[in-house]
Order: structure tokens, then C-alpha cells, then sequence
């Protein structure tokens, strides 16, 4: 059976109350993309996806009338509708098209984030199986490249390290299968905990090695390294607490961070950190260094 879908083009905030009108108008799922990446977040009914720039997809049966669900639409919304398009989607496809988007992609000399349903390339390389189905971070978005491609490069053989904001935990497992000891991952987004769970037992990755924990509930414990892919502005708010979760002579790698919000970044960060110069990508950039002090 064939199906109609509806995408728009919307901001956060008005994900939710379009949510509610579609379904109300027949929608039988809506679904939430980053507009910028390819994993999708489907979030319970009510709370709103985080992306600056989101497509909502709205499946209906196939037989639906496109203009007069227009109409219908535009009346209840009572404003300018957002920049649509509409998609005929075959029985099977609704549910695997953006998965054949999505594939085994190489960061750096060693590592391959490798789409569970496929494959590996290289079965020798460093292979991070991922199901990117419930939360961020398949490593198409450059934060996540940029961390991906740093972490390929450092030698973690025997480090504990925390996630701070694992997201799918794909930072976490790759810090894990490329030797750190010990990974512990904190997400504010209950939803992200769950996907990092699965991802890492997927990975064949023990719960002991990658303890997982709400932000309130983390320990707050030192490690030999600290990844941080999330936004500038938290960043810059918990910097004190970020900072304090590495030893003296660890290592901080941030991401998440637009190329015009660089110089706030390095001024939360270069008293407590000898800072590498700033890596950039696609207008994104990424902040790393040392934890000055002396190591115990």
C-alpha cells in the first residue's frame, strides 16, 4: 500500500502545535528530521525536537486529497504555512528511505561509523555499528566529524573519559573501541540514553565500561578526557562544571559550536586549558586542549 507525505519546513517551536493538527487531520505518524543531518528523533507526543532547522513528515493514507488537506491546514494554522512539498512513498520505503541514505562513512586513518544494516568496508579497520533511530549523532553532522576525526587520531588506550551529552553515544563508543578504558555518558534526554545503551551493545560494549546517567545523577569524578558536542551557550554556562570533571593534564574536546561563537568558547576555557588551535568545518569548528596543572 502506497502513502502520501507531507514535509515541512518548521523551527521548534512550532513543531509541536503542527504535530497536533496533522494528527488531528488524519496524519497515521509524524515524524521529526534534522534538516541538516540524517537521523531521525521521535520524540513521545508534546516535546519538541531541539533542531534549529527541522522537517516534519507527515504520513497519511495514500488516497488523501492534497488540496483540500491544504486548505484544511492553513485554515487551523492561521498563518503563513511553512515551505512544504509533497511526496508519494511506496508501501516499504516510508520506513527505509532515509536508512539507504545513510552510509558507512570513515573519520580519520582508523575509524568507520558503519550503518548496523550494512556491511563493514574494511572488517581490519576500527567499525562503530550505529543505529542512529533515536537520538543525535550519526556522524554526518560536522560537530560530530570533527570530534570523530580528532578522536581517530589520539592515543585513549587505557583513559576514562566522559560523554557529556552522548546523544546515540557515538562518541563514546568510538572513544571505547579505539581503547579507552572506561566511558561515562551523561544526556539531559532520557530518549538519548536508551539509544546509547542499544548502540553500545551493539558494539558488544560491557554497561560497566559505558555507565550512563541523567546530568544530576552523574558522578563527579575527574577524567583523563572530556567530549562535549553540544551547543555554545551550555558550554559557556557549565564551563566551571566541564572544567572540573578533567584531571590536571587531560584532555577536552568541544564541539557543537558555530564559527562566530569561537572567541566566547576559548574565553570560557583558555585559563584552565593549553588550547590547540581551533579546527573548522562547514562553518562549525572545534575546540580542544590540555588541562594545565600538574597530573597527579
Amino acid at each position: 500500500m502506497p502513502w502520501l507525505q507531507l514535509r515541512l519546513a518548521i523551527t521548534p517551536e512550532q513543531a509541536e502545535p503542527m504535530e497536533d493538527l496533522l494528527l488531528g487531520l488524519g496524519a497515521v505518524s509524524v515524524t521529526f528530521m534534522d534538516a541538516e543531518d540524517q537521523p531521525i528523533f521521535e520524540p513521545d507526543l508534546g516535546t519538541t525536537p531541539l533542531w534549529q532547522h527541522t522537517h516534519l513528515l507527515a504520513l497519511f493514507e495514500a488516497d488523501t486529497e492534497r488540496q483540500p488537506l491544504l486548505d484544511l491546514l492553513q485554515q487551523l494554522w492561521q498563518q503563513p504555512l511553512p515551505e512544504y512539498q509533497f511526496e508519494d512513498i511506496a508501501d516499504q520505503d516510508w520506513e527505509r528511505s532515509w536508512m539507504d541514505n545513510f552510509q558507512p562513512m570513515r573519520f580519520g586513518r582508523r575509524l568507520w561509523i558503519v550503518p548496523s544494516w550494512h556491511e563493514a568496508p574494511d572488517s581490519q579497520a576500527v567499525n562503530l555499528l550505529l543505529d542512529p533511530g533515536l537520538a543525535f549523532g550519526t556522524g554526518t553532522h560536522p560537530t560530530t566529524a570533527l570530534c570523530l576525526e580528532w578522536l581517530d587520531g589520539q592515543d585513549v588506550r587505557g583513559l576514562n573519559a566522559i560523554d557529556f551529552g552522548c546523544g546515540s553515544g557515538i562518541l563514546a563508543i568510538a572513544a571505547l573501541l579505539l581503547g579507552a578504558e572506561r566511558v561515562t555518558g551523561t544526556d539531559i534526554d532520557p530518549q538519548a540514553l536508551e539509544a546509547s545503551r542499544d548502540n553500545a551493545q551493539r558494539n558488544g560494549i560491557a554497561d560497566e565500561r559505558f555507565p550512563l546517567y541523567l546530568p544530576e545523577a552523574m558522578p563527579a569524578e575527574p577524567a583523563d578526557l572530556l567530549l562535549a558536542n553540544i551547543l555554545a551557550g551550555p558550554l559557556v554556562s557549565l564551563a566551571p562544571q566541564l572544567i572540573s570533571l578533567v584531571r590536571p593534564g587531560g584532555r577536552i574536546a568541544l564541539s557543537g559550536i558555530l564559527a562566530e561563537q569561537t572567541e566566547e568558547i576559548l574565553a570560557a576555557y583558555r585559563d584552565a586549558f593549553e588550547l590547540d588551535p581551533v579546527a573548522e568545518k562547514d562553518g562549525w569548528i572545534r575546540v580542544t586542549g590540555v588541562r594545565r596543572g600538574v597530573a597527579p
